[in-house]
């Protein structure tokens, strides 16, 4: 690999790290980037969830505090072993499972997640009543979770709608709180990809130092942005993600 390519997943994975944050839609950037410096499909799967396991350091180290003090340590110690567990199974299933597995499915779930996003206000009322629900929080941030560990793209918009939809998190906590948990499902299945897949390290280097820093950038980016226009920019970038899967 050489130091042009290297130069380019450190920009890449910068973009992706803020991007990632503000939208939850960091793997397309990231995963094109690693196409185009000459990874292959799986090489490039595997080696961009090990980089973006960065975004949520980053994000973390600069805001997290102000989770933890609004949710306690043991929602989000719950909330974490969810995500824990599901990436595990996401990446597990990528290993033994056969090439596509989800590639039908992939656009629709995204695509609900997108939806789910732009109706947040009255769907949320219809799923919870206004209040919030902690166990279908925990077994649907699992389902995100093995979705994530899996190959990824759109699993942030996923998160940040399901926040919204069943707790009473505001958005700008929610999207920590996102980027937080997806780092934790993403992070586990590093853990199996480190031993068992193809990560291409050189890269996982640069854009995860790129990662790092967008991911630490997010925070006060979104505290400056107008919250229901940030939630719709999700909600139709996420659908144009899901066109572009559907696609692809």
């Amino acid at each position: 690999m050489t130091v042009a390519d290297l130069s380019i997943l450190v920009g890449a994975g910068f973009l992706a790290g803020l991007v990632g944050y503000v939208t939850g839609l960091a793997s397309i950037i990231s995963y094109p980037a690693l196409l185009f410096v000459g990874l292959g499909p799986l090489a490039a799967n595997v080696t961009n969830t090990v980089a973006l396991v960065a975004v949520g350091i980053g994000s973390f180290a600069k805001s997290g505090r102000d989770l933890v003090d609004h949710l306690g340590g043991r929602a989000l110690a719950r909330s974490g072993g969810a995500a824990l567990a599901g990436g595990a199974v996401g990446a597990l299933l990528l290993l033994v499972a056969p090439d596509g597995v989800f590639a039908v499915v992939v656009p629709y779930l995204v695509a609900f997640a997108s939806i789910a996003l732009l109706i947040q206000p009255r769907l949320r009322t219809w799923i919870s009543g206004g209040v919030d629900r902690p166990v279908l929080w925990l077994i649907c941030v699992f389902a995100v979770s093995v979705y994530g560990g899996y190959f990824g793209a759109g699993a942030g918009v996923a998160f940040v709608a399901l926040a919204l939809l069943v707790t009473s998190l505001p958005l700008p906590r929610a999207m920590i709180l996102k980027s937080t948990l997806l780092g934790i499902a993403n992070g586990v299945a590093a853990v199996g990809f480190m031993i068992f897949g193809p990560v291409e390290w050189a890269a996982v280097a640069a854009m995860g130092l790129g990662c790092l820093v967008g991911g630490w950038a997010g925070p006060p980016v979104v505290a400056r942005l107008p919250v229901t226009a940030l939630r719709i920019a999700i909600g139709v970038a996420g659908l144009g993600l899901a066109v572009w899967l559907a696609v692809s």
